[in-house]
């Protein structure tokens, strides 16, 4: 690691070619993806009823909450990185935001190809109603390590004939994206036709056939609330996060959208709030068709979580059960396609700035994309399918909340104490009580869940490493805490403010 070479500084630069209708395009798709239609029985399982579309209805409410968070630190910071831009200028690129953000791409190591991997590990499931024997076990693996004062971690490793093929759609991602943003801006259009089909049809099957006694079937004492609702409604909510996140994909691409300012915010809002709809009417329409405890079973078994297969074969058989099969496994490919692109620029600005391997700095001389990064993040991802479902989206949910999205919830409120005066393009609505409420939100998930000690573990582990690695590297190159700050770690807002840290 270090800082950037002049060969690299004079590298080719990322090209400004995505507007505001490629833009939301992939906004939307990255959120759609396959989440939605395989989480589903999750979701209803977490709540043991229809009343799991509290957890829908509250997921939406987080996502609007901090995509207002995100929109304004998106229009007046607009660069290749996303959030790690934000934390670095938040708490100072010379010290804490130097550490902050090396944390944030720390934790990208693992949550960026944990959500690729969870795309991939969908569709493959979605497939399996073509092909039941993709979901047959070859191996199974559990494994646990104890730590003196933080507990046992556990993980375990599967191994079908659906894992290969996850593995599968993770290189084939990557090969589509080695190729120009112009064509890729393109592609995304063409991809949010299919996603939005699929969407379609689903609604107009279920509002045809709509049964209300059966979508709103609650058992006794499904709105009591007690302990078991609200850790009902925690585990609903961290699914259906999941499900939405992907409104700040836009963010990641800031140096390849025109006109940043006005365009990622709106991206952003339309992408939430188009998606939320579509998501609260599609699951009603389910519903309304498949009884919920027949969903909580296939919940709560982790497999045949096809639901919307068997939606359409009881609407209309088994060709549109086929059909909807295939349209499916094309939206969860779309998201995967679209978090690739995404991540992928997240450790090239870390390594822009000497905050992460030099490597991931390099730009392809032809295509004009970062391709290493593209090519690790492909890798890592592949390694990642060989999880559960349930358990990798547990993980990714988790850890991202810990040290990305409560710390910048935060630090919004941080930037506008001290930079009143930044050019914000965009403000987030009344002020500052998206932040706060986002903030509240992430902690409800993190501690109203079912053994939500688990995934607390694998976040403070990872934090606590992070942090060492920073502190030996820094104390090896004399960085900040040991020496001076950097002479080079000026920022977009040092430069016109002065030092914020």
């Amino acid at each position: 690691m270090g800082s950037p070479t002049k060969s690299e500084a004079a590298s080719p630069t990322l090209i400004r070619g995505m507007g505001l209708g490629s833009a939301t395009a992939l906004n939307m798709i990255d959120m759609i993806g396959v989440g939605p239609f395989i989480t589903m029985p999750l979701v209803v399982s977490a709540m043991g009823g229809p009343q799991a579309l509290l957890g829908w209805v509250a997921g939406a409410l987080l996502a609007v909450c901090d995509g207002l968070v995100t929109a304004e630190l998106g229009a007046a910071l607009p660069a290749s990185g996303g959030s790690y831009r934000y934390l670095r200028e938040i708490y100072g690129p010379q010290k804490w935001g130097r550490l902050i953000s090396f944390l944030f791409i720390w934790q990208v190591s693992f949550s960026a190809p944990l959500s690729i991997a969870t795309g991939c590990i969908g569709l493959a499931g979605y497939a399996a109603y073509y092909w039941p024997e993709l979901e047959t076990v070859y191996a199974h693996h559990e494994a646990a390590l104890h730590i003196p004062w933080a507990g046992t971690l556990q993980a375990s490793w599967i191994v079908t004939p659906g894992t290969a093929l996850a593995v599968v759609v993770c290189f084939f991602t990557v090969l589509l994206l080695y190729r120009r943003i112009t064509a890729i801006g393109r592609l995304s259009k063409v991809l949010w036709f299919g996603v939005m089909g699929t969407i379609g049809w689903i609604i107009f099957a279920g509002l045809t056939h709509f049964n209300a006694a059966r979508a709103f079937d609650f058992p006794p004492g499904a709105f009591t609330l007690s302990h078991q609702f609200l850790a009902g409604l925690g585990g609903a909510m961290l699914v259906s996060t999941y499900d939405y996140w992907g409104y700040y994909n836009v963010c990641f691409l800031g140096d390849e959208i025109k006109d940043p300012g006005k365009n990622i915010p709106r991206a952003l809002l339309l992408s939430i709030l188009a998606v939320a709809c579509l998501y609260i009417a599609m699951n009603v329409c389910i519903l309304a068709v498949v009884p919920w405890r027949e969903m909580a079973r296939a919940g709560q078994n982790n497999n045949g979580l096809y639901v919307v297969s068997l939606f359409m074969q009881r609407i209309y058989g088994a060709w549109a059960a086929r059909l909807v099969t295939g349209l499916v496994i094309v939206t969860a490919f779309a998201s995967v396609f679209s978090l690739t692109l995404g991540y992928s620029r997240v450790p090239y600005a870390a390594a822009r700035d000497g905050n992460y391997f030099r490597a991931f700095a390099k730009v392809h001389p032809v295509y004009r994309f970062p391709h290493v990064s593209l090519l690790a993040l492909g890798v890592v991802a592949a390694a990642f399918c060989f999880l559960r479902l349930k358990d990798a989206i547990a993980a990714l949910v988790v850890i991202r909340l810990i040290l990305q999205f409560l710390v910048q919830a935060t630090g919004s409120i941080v930037l506008r104490i001290r930079q009143p005066e930044l050019p914000r393009p965009f403000r987030m609505w009344l002020y500052p009580l998206p932040a706060l409420i986002a903030s509240a939100g992430f902690l409800f998930i993190l501690f109203n869940r079912e053994n939500w000690q688990k995934e607390v573990r694998y976040a403070t582990v990872i934090l606590l490493t992070g942090v060492a690695i920073f502190l030996i590297r820094s104390w090896r190159g004399r960085e900040w805490p040991f020496g001076a700050p950097l002479a080079g770690g000026t920022s977009q807002i040092s430069r016109n403010e002065g030092d914020i840290s």
